[in-house]
């Protein structure tokens, strides 16, 4: 059974604020530049990025979290909430670079999810992760003992049945970020809608979303926290904190992440074509010049065709384009009747992962034509991982790096296929659209405090 539970978060005193958050939340830590880490720290003094990117030299930048945390509290800039309760999260935003197709809203909430190993099969993930972040993000838990950054999960409700329990919410806070995305924020704090959501969420799989880094780190900080005191089953640094949102909804957009290949001490694009030809490839050149926009509907358009693939949201074929510094790009699909089981790289994947456009591109392009091994691949020693396709053509063509892979989004229904398969993808896979902001609330995990579970967690096994 999947646990959920409603959290008593520390949250900012909107009075304070004059009832708005959108000077002291901010993006996730892990995809703030320097530049946007330095205007949220001027924007406003108890912005949450200085609890989760904060000042100091090496380690002791931690303790310096821990002690802003200490004097937030103090000083009533954060404070407990008194009562149990799910906070409903409501994300207004059109898509990148298509403002016309109109608003789309996003509905989730905020909840603790009980600790679980992935063996387990409760929590999914689709991801793998690096060893770097993780390391960074424990000393932050164990300096701080608070989850402060939220996780991202999917679960199924095909029906929609948890909509009308989340519609009994008392709003809180609603404003804008300079993305111009407008979120609301809402408590749901009847007793009836809680146990509903928790009913509900009980008979699901979780598929991690986002946040991989930060659920591992928290279940190993609760495994080395359980090692060296007693504590219940219900302590609330056995939980993570989490946004909730319905796998199944058509509001649910995925992009892609592109693939910047860089410092290869050789390399022809030529070359590149010619050897993807021969192997699994059909290759389509498109006009020398042509702009990111145009690249990418023609990946699409080929992404649409009848292939391997499994996947829906308009994608079923595996199709990538590749684009060169001197203005050359091309669009790449696997041949129809390939046999992928006999390809000396993708041979070795599942059937699941070999109907991914993200493991074909890593293991028969990247590995097996351009020598990059998956070592290297997971250490990013050739790779950027860019989310701007029309900035990372731009800085291609000025003459940085080798050559750019543009991606299809990876759909949901992919994703969950690989995850329940007991399989994973590459890091950098999918970019769930919009992130969830920082800063709506805290969790904390002092070993003493209960979380409000709804059954007897002494009664497990």
């Amino acid at each position: 059974m999947t646990d959920i539970a409603p959290i008593t978060p520390l949250r900012y005193d909107l009075d304070r604020l004059g009832g708005s958050l959108a000077a002291v939340v901010s993006p996730p830590y892990d995809v703030i530049s320097a530049e946007e880490r330095a205007e949220l720290f001027a924007r406003h003094p108890n912005n949450v990025v200085r609890l989760i990117l904060p000042e100091g030299v090496g380690d002791a930048r931690y303790a310096h979290a821990a002690a802003l945390l200490r004097q937030w509290r103090d000083e009533g800039i954060l404070f407990r909430d008194s009562e149990p309760a799910f906070y409903r999260v409501d994300q207004r935003f059109v898509r990148p670079g298509n403002r016309s197709a109109g608003a789309i809203t996003r509905r989730g909430f905020l909840a603790v999810v009980r600790l679980v190993p992935f063996a387990e099969r409760l929590v999914l993930p689709h991801e793998r992760t690096l060893s770097g972040p993780k390391e960074d993000r424990l000393k932050l838990f164990r300096a701080t003992r608070a989850n402060l950054s939220p996780g991202f999960m999917l679960y199924r409700d095909p029906r929609g049945q948890l909509d009308a329990p989340l519609e009994r919410a008392e709003v809180l806070s609603e404003f804008s970020t300079p993305d111009g995305n407008g979120h609301t924020l809402a408590k749901v704090r009847d007793p009836e809608a809680i146990r509903a959501i928790v009913d509900g969420i009980a008979q699901s799989q979780l598929l991690i979303a986002d946040g991989h880094h930060r659920y591992e780190t928290a279940l190993r900080y609760a495994g080395e926290t359980s090692a060296t005191q007693e504590s219940p089953l219900d302590a609330e640094h056995r939980f993570f904190l989490t946004f909730l949102s319905n796998g199944d909804s058509p509001n649910l957009v995925v992009f892609p992440t592109h693939r910047h290949v860089h410092s290869l001490p050789q390399f022809s694009f030529d070359q590149l074509l010619r050897r993807a030809a021969a192997d699994v490839f059909a290759v389509s050149e498109l006009p020398r010049g042509v702009p990111a926009e145009a690249i990418l509907d023609a990946l699409a358009s080929a992404g649409r065709g009848s292939g391997t693939g499994h996947g829906t949201s308009g994608h079923s074929s595996v199709a990538l384009a590749a684009a060169s510094t001197d203005g050359r790009a091309a669009v790449l699909t696997l041949r129809s009747g390939v046999d992928l089981s006999a390809h000396p790289t993708l041979g070795r994947r599942p059937v699941v992962l070999r109907s991914t456009d993200v493991v074909v591109l890593h293991a028969a392009v990247l590995e097996s034509i351009l020598g990059i091994t998956p070592e290297a691949q997971a250490a990013k020693t050739n790779l950027w991982y860019p989310q701007d396709a029309d900035a990372a053509l731009r800085e291609l063509r000025e003459g940085s790096g080798n050559v750019l892979f543009l991606m299809n989004a990876t759909p949901v229904t992919q994703v969950r296929a690989v995850a329940e398969a007991g399989e994973v993808m590459p890091q950098k896979s999918t970019f769930f659209y919009p992130k969830v902001p920082t800063g709506l609330a805290l969790h904390t995990l002092e070993p003493d405090r209960h979380v409000a579970m709804r059954h007897d967690p002494h009664a497990e096994t």
